[in-house]
């Protein structure tokens, strides 16, 4: 296909012509675009270089702005970037730099480009291609053009070194090897004086001191003259960054550097590097009191400035101290809690944080109480952060911090209240947290649950909807401890809770069953009406029952106080409401709100048979009646009695594994194992195609039709494949026949006896639930059951010596000595080094051996010694005879072959020093 013709290309439309043609388009803007891209594919196919890159250059603005993509262009970019026109160029590396990547097809090609721009004479296009290349560099590029980077390293022009310093980091991050190359004449650049250059240089270090700040230790001097030195913010800006990475390393060098950073924090009267002084002092000095007390009197003059920006600073650099001196928050929290009604919401945010970190267990209610006043005349969006700060806070540690629950869940209910609360779903969590966990605060508990059913604005708020979900919960679970529990059966029944969404309704109508057992049992079994049942000769008492359910349940019972006596006409009245409030729910779209409907008008509709449609027979008769009724209200109460609690997050993982179960096994292959088998082909349900149509009656009909041989037929199915691929089955203890049916998940018998479990969870919240300390309170702090402490899994958390990471271990063989081992693409590229550069080279081998040599002696003497110092570290178990033959014959081995011996104790001296080693003495002391 045929580029545009002349004509085309004289009247082709600029980038100018169509950002106004955009502007002021009729047809719609995704049209013009459309029709724009159109001619820019028909522009970028021209032979001539000048409408390519005018076609490239408007592809690339509606790339910016736009989203189009432009891959397609890719191979176009390269041909205007074969231009010789500057202007072309610029346009080409423009594109590539936005639309290349590493899977790129042509990435390669540019490859060709790049070298020839970075190797031209003309600084701009060096520039360029410099730029371009930390933008798109991948491990080829990185390592194909590693000997020209190091060549650009030491450039006259100023404007091209420096551009080239900062393509380093990208080079050093894609290929670790270019660190052997270009790593020591990027340290020669420290000594640079121009300020642009040591700027780059020092941007560079500080984000590789980021990654590892240990390979980066033995540079401290350079930084150390820099920071003391330099007259740029900026840079001593960066130095400090570094130093921060450093000084926990080094406790010498803490030592030595403390005092030049107190220097520019009582000179400096730029406030970017006096905050950063003070973050480095708050953040890696913190042991040194005199500097933590005059960083916190700058951070006070931060605070209290009109700036909000400063003011905010300020605040931060406080939440960052306050970790390891709280003291410095107390002394400010006036401040601090001013800052609360603070218009700038970033600021109230970080004074809200300072003010969480001085909560404690002896003034959590006075925070408490504060906080939750702001946060009824704050805006919404800060009110649900001072409620979710409470929140968590209270919460942290399993409540380590709350002494008085009853206050604490008042003060939940207290939450869930205020207008603008939206974190119904951290209330929830907790309300019925606490309630499993804290059995004293299980009455007050209640009570709070109680005035959260009852108050109709809830109803209506749909962030609270998860709060009245925890409240009905906790009013069926525990309502043994309710005052008056026909009154919570009317509100969890009343008609605005259609309001509700299914699933909140669901569990509304199951603690109302839970409620009306609870009543129905206090009537006729436990003899709490004026004429109940008289079923307490046949069944044991309350007192029996509460003892038989454990010594809690006695302690519970006692505290239940109901004040009005539940009578058989209540009980009418209640199973009356019951079917007025559920019968219209049996229509409910809702699969779980139907069959809890279901369930619980089906059980009313029993008890009203047996024991409430009695009244006209005998006397006898009606006993009777009442006597059947007791068992059935007996066995559904004991059935909601057995108590719940938390559960592990690593429960899962306690479980231990049975022998010869590989649960590791990949099951994908278990159709092919079972696909000899042969099912029964008749009256049984098969997954078949879409085409086989199923009647669904006569699948019913034989559903239930099936006698017992076809059950046997299974059973024997199933044991067959048993033996042959026991592997996947779990191992039966009893017998090998498998029944089709499994065991109820809290089968008494397989859950043992309670006395024992009791025991069990006793000894492992003894083993767990270690206080800290005793604080002095009248009221003593209730029982927390609080679970093991292996729920966070150890991460792995690599050291910070490790050398696995290729470009740390990089720069530890090249500080270390082991420079001479170089890529063979790029040994011929390095120029000799001048005389100074060499003695830099060889001063941390120079140090090490007045280290290790004591007395005096020649340079061959202290080297033979220093290689015999490493022979004793590696063979400290020889004797002193196997020594002496060892240096022996060292030193005949360094008289004959010198210059082979010299080789090789250089290549072994990386491994004689590890990285550890103390490498800048002189320094330090």
């Amino acid at each position: 296909m045929s580029g545009p013709s002349l004509m085309d290309s004289l009247f082709q439309r600029t980038l100018e012509d169509l950002i106004k043609g955009l502007r002021q388009q009729l047809i719609g803007e995704q049209a013009f675009i459309s029709k724009a891209l159109e001619e820019i594919r028909k522009e970028i196919k021209s032979t001539d270089l000048s409408t390519k890159s005018t076609a490239l250059l408007k592809l690339c603005y509606l790339s910016n702005l736009h989203f189009h993509d432009m891959s397609f262009a890719a191979f176009h970019a390269l041909e205007v970037l074969s231009s010789p026109r500057f202007s072309h160029k610029k346009i080409a590396y423009h594109a590539i730099s936005l639309s290349f990547h590493d899977s790129t097809p042509v990435l390669l090609l540019i490859t060709n480009h790049l070298r020839k721009d970075l190797t031209s004479t003309n600084e701009f296009e060096v520039s360029l291609s410099l730029q371009c290349l930390s933008r798109i560099a991948n491990v080829d590029l990185a390592r194909d053009l590693t000997p020209e980077v190091f060549t650009l390293l030491s450039s006259n022009k100023l404007y091209v070194r420096k551009r080239a310093v900062a393509v380093v980091l990208r080079v050093f991050e894609k290929y670790p090897d270019s660190v052997r190359v270009c790593f020591k004449r990027l340290v020669e650049n420290l000594e640079n004086y121009d300020p642009q250059i040591l700027s780059a240089v020092v941007g560079v270090f500080s984000e590789l001191a980021c990654k590892d700040p240990r390979s980066y230790l033995p540079l401290a001097p350079e930084f150390y003259k820099i920071l003391v030195d330099s007259k740029s913010n900026w840079i001593s800006i960066k130095v400090l960054k570094i130093f921060a990475k450093l000084a926990p390393l080094e406790p010498r060098l803490a030592n030595r550097v403390v005092e030049p950073i107190c220097y520019l924090m009582r000179k400096t009267g730029a406030k970017s590097l006096l905050f950063e002084c003070v973050r480095t002092v708050v953040t890696s000095f913190s042991e040194y009191e005199s500097a933590v007390r005059l960083a916190v009197g700058k951070i006070r003059e931060f605070m209290v400035d009109e700036d909000p920006n400063l003011k905010y600073l300020g605040l931060h650099a406080l939440s960052i101290v306050a970790s390891k001196h709280l003291w410095v928050v107390s002394e400010n929290k006036e401040v601090v809690i001013k800052s609360l009604s603070d218009p700038d919401p970033n600021i109230k945010i970080e004074s809200l944080r300072l003010v969480m970190a001085m909560v404690s267990e002896h003034n959590v209610a006075e925070i408490s109480k504060v906080l939750v006043n702001y946060a009824l005349k704050s805006d919404p969006l800060f009110c649900n952060e001072i409620l979710g700060s409470i929140l968590s806070t209270c919460s942290r540690n399993v409540y380590e911090i709350i002494v008085d629950f009853d206050w604490y869940v008042s003060l939940l209910g207290e939450m869930s209240r205020i207008p603008h609360c939206q974190m119904g779903e951290e209330i929830e969590n907790q309300l019925v947290d606490i309630g499993l966990r804290v059995k004293d605060v299980r009455l007050e508990l209640v009570r709070v649950a109680r005035d959260l059913l009852i108050d109709p604005a809830l109803l209506g708020n749909s962030f609270l909807h998860r709060v009245l979900s925890a409240a009905a919960w906790v009013s069926g679970e525990y309502v043994e401890f309710s005052r008056n529990p026909l009154e919570l059966m009317e509100a969890l029944l009343q008609p605005r809770t259609s309001l509700l969404p299914p699933s909140i309704m669901a569990i509304y109508i199951q603690s109302a069953f839970k409620v009306l057992v609870f009543c129905l049992h206090t009537c006729f079994v436990r003899g709490g009406s004026t004429a109940g049942v008289s079923a307490s000769a046949s069944y044991e008492s309350f007192d029996d029952l509460s003892v038989e359910n454990g010594a809690g349940s006695t302690v519970a019972h006692g505290q239940t106080c109901t004040s009005a006596p539940i009578t058989n006409e209540s009980i009418v009245n209640l199973l009356k409401l019951v079917e007025l409030a559920l019968s219209p729910l049996l229509g409910s779209h809702d699969v779980e709100v139907q069959e809890r409907a279901r369930n619980l008008l089906g059980f009313v509709d029993l008890i009203k048979l047996e024991a409430l449609n009695s009244s006209g027979q005998e006397e006898n008769d009606s006993e009777q009646k009442g006597v059947e009724a007791t068992k059935i209200i007996r066995m559904v109460h004991d059935a909601f009695s057995k108590e719940l609690g938390p559960v592990s997050l690593s429960a899962q993982g306690k479980v231990p594994v049975p022998d010869g179960l590989t649960l590791n096994e990949n099951l994908g292959d278990l159709e092919t194992i079972c696909s000899d088998i042969e099912l029964p082909s008749s009256n049984t349900f098969s997954f078949g195609y879409p085409s086989e149509e199923k009647d669904v009656s006569s699948f019913s009909n034989l559903q239930i039709k099936e006698d017992s041989g076809q059950s046997n037929e299974s059973t024997s199915l199933l044991v067959e494949h048993r033996k042959r691929h026991g592997l996947y089955y779990l191992p039966s203890g009893k017998s090998e026949v498998i029944s089709n049916d499994y065991p109820p998940a809290n089968d008494p018998a397989l859950q043992g006896d309670n006395n024992d479990t009791a025991s069990d969870l006793v000894k492992l919240t003894a083993e767990s639930l270690v206080p800290k300390r005793k604080p002095n309170h009248s009221k003593p702090r209730p029982v927390v059951v609080k679970l093991d402490e292996a729920d966070e899994k150890p991460v792995a958390v690599k050291h910070p010596e490790s050398r696995d990471d290729s470009l740390s271990g990089a720069v530890l063989d090249i500080l270390f000595g082991s420079e001479d081992i170089l890529p063979t693409s790029s040994r011929s590229n390095l120029p000799s080094s001048n005389r100074k550069g060499k003695e830099k080279q060889h001063m941390i081998t120079q140090v090490e051996s007045k280290e290790n040599v004591v007395g005096d002696g020649n340079s061959s003497s202290r080297r033979r010694k220093d290689h015999s110092h490493g022979k004793e570290r590696r063979h400290r178990k020889k004797n002193a005879e196997e020594r002496n033959e060892t240096d022996r014959k060292e030193k005949e081995s360094s008289s004959n072959h010198p210059r082979r011996q010299k080789s090789r104790q250089r290549a072994e001296e990386p491994l004689k020093v590890p990285p550890q080693t103390s490498v800048i003495p002189d320094f330090l002391l």
